[in-house]
């Protein structure tokens, strides 16, 4: 009997969580406006031509020990 709250309270909370976000995000209802490099697809293909047109450098591969939280240098097998 209680599943049927819980169910119901969370598809609830979700619905209200959905809404306040359509409304505040979407709909401004605050104020504000959408930055011109969010809604401009131009400004958006131009900025990823450039970086992919960098140069990547970097070094060797690193390896992240979540145990000790140290990082170790992943050497290949013939070296």
């Amino acid at each position: 009997m209680s599943a049927k709250y819980i169910i119901g309270a969370l598809a609830g909370s979700f619905a209200l969580a959905y809404i306040f976000d359509k409304s505040i995000a979407d709909y401004k209802i605050f104020g504000g406006t959408t930055p011109k490099t969010v809604s401009d697809k131009e400004w958006w293909e131009a900025t990823d031509k450039k970086f992919q047109a960098w140069p990547r450098t970097a070094g060797p591969p690193v390896v992240m020990n979540p145990i000790s939280r140290q990082n170790f240098i992943v050497k290949s097998s013939d070296s």
